[in-house]
């Protein structure tokens, strides 16, 4: 048997087979290192994966009988997973130690979850995607629940595992439509049948769309992310807000413009839809929240229907765009997350923004940084958010779509007054808590990442030409 057939997939393999070297490792262990050990060599294999990616080693190519491929667009996505997860796991060795939650099988949920992330970005047929989706999500549901002594975190994964599973039988059908209307799961047989389609083939569509949709918790199937995000620990709470939505954004990207560009008008209508009532409700909705993780869950929910306009735009301009809105997201929102870990006092981490008032006078460097990333998730120059929603923005308006970068840029106004909110309670209130010392290793990541969301205005047409290398795949 040729193995190099299976080249294409390498980073796939490596971390399936590190995955349950480290279950065996947490098993056989069975005392109260087992968690660090587990930790640091899953830390050790992501890394190591992420080099092998960067350094140009995997190649491009099909594998599995053309079910699962490897190009720039999935490559470039898998980066942005396995750093958002390296990045997690570091501060997850913080965080739950402070919460006394250290269980090694923490470690592997997130690793096989991050496995379905992968293979999602890489599926080429109907199959794939849809088992793929399940490989990622059934780890997470376990993970938003992992803390069984909280009662929110019990009741976040319960309601994380219905919606899903009934999300999942939308998708199902929608999928099943679309196979029994083409006659393939193939993405590029599926494209030559739908030049004379039928009406049962967009109904496929509009299923699979909404089960998509409740994947990146797009309105109206977001119901689920403010509480997940609350009951959930807040290192999975991070995790929730940044690898599974880029997987998603992926998967959805590749299957519209490979399998289905024959209905782009169709699908740009329902997208359409869903990113002008997603930026909109979560503008909206977050304005009235007392809890950070909530508000951030209604912020998230807004910045989807961002990146969805990226999709929209239907051309190399607009996956272009979603590329780099991608990658400033996961900076800003794992910036703004790993801030508020940071706050606590002795056990209790805070999550009520009252909590943050007066934080100007005792942790002045932290307000600012705090501040810093709030002004780049509300879009303000010369920020790293700017220029996320600029070039979103410019991708609907180069398709003529006036009205959705209106709503755009109104929804951007909106949120604005909550995250300038949060800054006036830090810098105008006074104080109600002493916070601890902050750790050093969470202040490293925290600096690393604003300084990346401060200072990209200084070289941005570096990070645009690797999105746009990445984004030729799916036009080749």
């Amino acid at each position: 048997m040729n193995m190099f057939i299976y080249m294409p997939l390498l980073p796939e393999i490596m971390l399936s087979i590190m995955s349950m070297v480290l279950l065996m490792v947490g098993v056989f262990r069975k005392n109260e290192n087992s968690y660090e050990i587990v930790s640091n060599l899953a830390i050790i294999s992501l890394l190591l994966i992420t080099a092998i990616i960067l350094s140009g080693s995997i190649s491009d190519g099909v594998a599995f009988g053309n079910s699962l491929i490897s190009d720039s667009f999935s490559q470039y996505l898998k980066i942005l997973i396995l750093v958002s997860t390296i990045i997690i796991l570091i501060v997850s060795n913080i965080y739950l130690k402070n919460i006394k939650l250290l269980k090694f099988e923490y470690i592997i949920l997130i690793l096989i979850s991050v496995i379905g992330m992968m293979l999602m970005v890489s599926s080429n047929d109907l199959v794939t995607l849809y088992l793929s989706i399940e490989l990622q999500s059934l780890p997470l549901y376990v993970l938003a629940s992992i803390r069984n002594t909280s009662s929110k975190s019990t009741e976040s994964g319960l309601k994380y595992f219905v919606l899903g599973a009934l999300s999942s039988c939308i998708l199902l059908y929608g999928l099943s439509l679309i196979y029994g209307y083409s006659g393939s799961i193939y993405y590029t047989d599926i494209a030559s049948t739908l030049v004379d389609y039928e009406v049962g083939i967009l109904i496929g569509l509009a299923f699979t769309l909404a089960g998509f949709a409740f994947k990146i918790s797009a309105v109206p199937f977001h119901m689920w992310t403010p509480d997940v995000y609350e009951g959930s620990p807040t290192t999975i709470t991070a995790f929730f807000a940044v690898a599974p939505k880029i997987a998603a954004l992926g998967l959805i990207t590749r299957m519209l413009f490979t399998a289905l560009p024959g209905l782009v008008d169709d699908w740009q209508s329902i997208l359409i839809l869903l990113s002008i009532l997603s930026m909109l409700l979560g503008a909206f909705s977050a304005i009235g929240q007392s809890n950070i993780k909530r508000l951030l869950a209604y912020s998230s929910i807004s910045h989807m229907g961002f990146a969805l306009m990226g999709v929209i735009n239907g051309s190399i301009e607009g996956v272009t765009s979603l590329c780099l809105y991608l990658l400033i997201y996961l900076a800003m929102s794992l910036a703004i997350f790993i801030s508020i870990i940071a706050l606590k006092n002795g056990d209790e981490h805070i999550e009520d923004i009252n909590q943050l008032s007066g934080l100007s006078k005792t942790k002045p460097i932290n307000a600012i940084i705090i501040s810093i990333l709030l002004f780049s998730l509300a879009g303000i120059p010369p920020l790293a958010g700017f220029f996320a929603k600029f070039y979103v923005l410019y991708a609907a308006i180069s398709v003529e779509l006036y009205y959705l970068a209106v709503f755009g840029v109104l929804s951007s106004v909106i949120s604005a007054f909550y995250y300038l909110r949060i800054i006036k309670i830090m810098y105008f209130e006074e104080s109600v808590i002493t916070y601890d010392p902050v750790s050093k290793r969470l202040n490293s990541i925290i600096y690393l990442l604003t300084a990346f969301v401060l200072l990209f205005f200084v070289k941005p047409s570096l990070f645009i030409s690797f999105a746009q290398t990445a984004s030729l795949a799916l036009f080749s």
